[in-house]
């Protein structure tokens, strides 16, 4: 192979929810124990690892497998959730190559599972499901670093049939979300089904098989992705920012292409004008060790793509995570600024229209939560990266239509001053780390106050209503008439003008009796006793009468264009008859 064109080692993602065993299946792979130095044994980091092709043949039992395969070896991202994948973006698209969904086989999908798998099918991203946990599946026999199929085949039958029904409630769950899947030493066309291998991360159990399967998907489907100029500048993507002791602020990055040597001038993302700097120190984790688990890195003078490696520089404070890296020089610096700018613009949105405002903690978070609203028709009037600020709230506080007095917040904190101020801002705040969990929350939320807001209307609207005068049930003419009636459609309320059905208003509801109590509003079927002020019986109005509630123009607009659905079949009759009667003489009324 010709040198200046080469096979990058393919980036492979490890996605999945919080404890599933991300970072103990790379534990297992590299055999280093980041999980037992961790919190909780859960990933806190973004994290890569890079595994040559000499190390994977022999954890597959095959020395001569490292012949056999073009690529260099594998490169593992881990993360928690799925924000490695988010953040690990090249413009246009996602940067990981290939990616390991895990999941209990025990618990099943969660929240991020099925997130993991939204994003990588958005992405067209090939992608493999590690059911693990077998180990505790009740009676199993651990076989330590042995292939699946070996081990399955040395349990028990009942072992082996309760593995199998797991299993296919896992295939289950992946058909449920868009994806048909097998086995995968069933699977013969991996681009038309989902290879699902059930593994143990703490024993090895069917480890060589996730290598195979991810070496066969690169070989098949990425050579053409993987060519990068070995000495071509570096171009890569920035994963996390912090301060490290003795070095102050760097950034984790993955380089992706070409080459990037210390002293190299380099240009990176911000919030603001990206930061132009120089390369102070590359520092290389050991291999098959994980990028933050290390407390001295060693510093080399130039590393080549695809690699983890963190980057010593002055001004790194407000790089950003997602945002590209690109090693300049003199003459394309102008042009690199303009694209890099380019690119964090093209995701921060800001429009005048009306809409909700999102935040997110990196550009590809930013990216996801932005697609999968534009999907739901949500309207967003501002997207912007980093922790709800002061000023964030002030802007909302300020939006009149209630619905769009919204922030969503994906993955990020609130500042102590916003957090004060939000308190009597009346602004609804949404906040996880799940991105559907908060289109979900808002969704319902919407719902619920377009119910309220129906209700209160509804309430306040005078709604139709027929009755009829019963025969020989006056029980004073007038002053005011008190009538026996029964209500035939609709409601009548007290405190309503009543007209006739030529539409002459004769009088208005003083009040309502049903079985000596006062009520205030009777129903279709009851009959009611009726005090009316203005009309005397046997002039205005007369026993045998059909008469209607006067539903004033305003209030008979909206309940035929707004609140239409929402009326019974007796409420549409009567404001049906009462808008016949007004529209005899004026076609034109109430529309």
């Amino acid at each position: 192979m010709a040198e200046g064109n080469n096979l990058r080692t393919p980036i492979v993602c490890v996605m999945g929810h919080v404890d599933h065993g991300k970072t103990t299946l790379l534990d297992n792979i590299r055999g280093s124990a980041v999980a037992d130095g961790e919190a909780g044994a859960i990933t806190q980091h973004i994290g890569a690892t890079e595994v040559p092709i000499n190390v994977i043949a022999g954890k597959c039992g095959d020395p001569g497998l490292a012949d056999k395969f073009i690529v260099p070896g594998l490169l593992f991202i881990d993360t928690p959730g799925h924000h490695a994948f988010t953040s690990l973006r090249s413009r246009g698209g996602a940067l990981a190559d290939l990616a390991i969904v895990i999941v209990d086989i025990n618990e099943g999908f969660k929240p991020q599972t099925i997130e993991s798998l939204e994003i990588l099918k958005r992405f067209k991203t090939p992608f493999i499901v590690v059911a693990n946990k077998i180990d505790r599946i009740h009676g199993w026999n651990p076989n330590r670093n042995m292939p699946f199929l070996a081990t399955y085949n040395n349990q028990i039958e009942h072992v082996r049939n309760s593995l199998d029904n797991k299993f296919y409630e896992i295939v289950g769950e992946l058909y449920n979300v868009g994806f048909n899947s097998d086995r995968y030493d069933r699977v013969t066309d991996f681009q038309k089904s989902i290879a699902v291998i059930p593994i143990s991360a703490v024993t090895g159990e069917g480890l060589p098989d996730i290598l195979m399967v991810l070496l066969g998907l690169a070989q098949k489907f990425l050579e053409s992705n993987l060519h990068y100029d070995a000495e071509g500048p570096g171009v890569g993507t920035v994963l996390e920012v912090k301060e490290e002791r003795g070095l102050g602020m760097t950034m984790d990055i993955i380089l992706y292409d070409g080459t990037m040597k210390k002293s190299d001038k380099i240009v990176v993302g911000s919030l603001g004008e990206p930061i132009r700097t120089k390369i102070r120190a590359l520092l290389k984790p050991q291999p098959l060790s994980e990028i933050h688990a290390e407390e001295k890195f060693k510093q080399v003078s130039k590393v080549t793509a695809a690699i983890g490696v963190k980057i010593s520089a002055p001004d790194l404070d407000d790089a950003l995570a997602g945002a590209p890296v690109r090693v300049v020089t003199p003459d394309t610096v102008d042009e690199i600024v303009k694209q890099v700018r380019e690119e964090i613009e093209d995701v921060r949105i800001h429009t005048d229209a009306n809409g909700i405002t999102i935040k997110a903690d990196t550009i590809g978070s930013l990216e996801a939560l932005v697609n999968e609203l534009q999907k739901e028709d949500i309207t967003i009037r501002k997207a912007d990266i980093g922790d709800i600020s002061h000023r964030d709230i002030i802007e909302v506080s300020t939006i009149e239509e209630p619905l769009n007095s919204v922030i969503i917040g994906f993955n990020v904190g609130i500042l102590p001053d916003a957090k004060d101020r939000m308190q009597t801002s009346g602004i609804k705040l949404f906040m996880s780390d799940v991105i559907y969990t908060l289109i979900d929350d808002y969704t319902d939320w919407v719902k619920e106050q377009k119910k309220l807001s129906e209700k209160s209307i509804s309430e306040m609207i005078i709604k139709a209503g027929q009755f009829r005068i019963l025969p020989d049930c006056t029980f004073r003419q007038s002053k005011p008439a008190v009538v026996g009636v029964k209500i035939s459609s609709g409601m009548v309320k007290t405190n309503v003008d009543i007209t006739t059905g030529e539409g002459i208003v004769v009088g208005r509801i003083k009040g309502l009796q049903a079985s000596g109590e006062h009520i205030g509003e009777a129903r279709i079927g009851m009959e009611v006793a009726m005090a009316i002020e203005g009309p005397t019986v046997g002039r205005q109005i007369k026993e045998g009468d059909l008469l209607h509630v006067n539903v004033p123009e305003r209030h008979a607009k909206i309940l035929e264009h707004e609140l239409y659905n929402s009326l019974k079949a007796d409420e549409i009759e009567a404001l049906e008859a009462f808008l016949a009667i007004k529209r005899r003489d004026n076609p034109f009324w109430a529309k």
